[in-house]
């Protein structure tokens, strides 16, 4: 509760400085508030971008690398939980053997990863 109450005061404040009126919410006084409130959306976005948006685009680069790479043979998991052996490939499609003689089609965009992989690996220990 006391945290919503406190970003409430916040975006006010926000609407306030973006008027061009003072925190306070009276008229007159320093002129900077809408230099202050620009610098602060710039700062507030490179925080982003490098908190978030930036190792997000990594990940699902490594992530394109891995099922690109994908061969005959991989152990895989899919994105259901799904473990086998990777025994056939195609441009869209991946043939995993789940059990002996019992083989699946999958996209090669829902596996998860190879079997064995550092993330997969921390995320089983949790």
């Amino acid at each position: 509760m006391a945290a919503s109450a406190i970003m409430l005061e916040t975006l006010g404040s926000a609407v306030l400085l973006q008027a061009g009126l003072p925190a306070g919410g009276c008229a007159g006084g320093g002129g900077g508030g809408s230099l202050n409130f620009l610098l602060m959306m710039v700062a507030m976005f490179a925080i982003f971008y490098f908190l978030l948006i930036r190792p997000q685009q990594k990940r699902a680069k490594e992530h394109q690398e891995m099922l690109k790479a994908l061969k005959k043979g991989d152990r895989v998991i899919t994105n259901g939980g799904v473990l086998g052996t990777v025994t056939g490939t195609s441009e869209k499609f991946l043939t995993v053997e789940i059990s002996e003689k019992v083989r699946v089609r999958v996209l090669r965009s829902h596996v998860a990863g190879r079997e064995g992989d550092a993330e997969l690996e921390s995320g089983k220990k949790n």
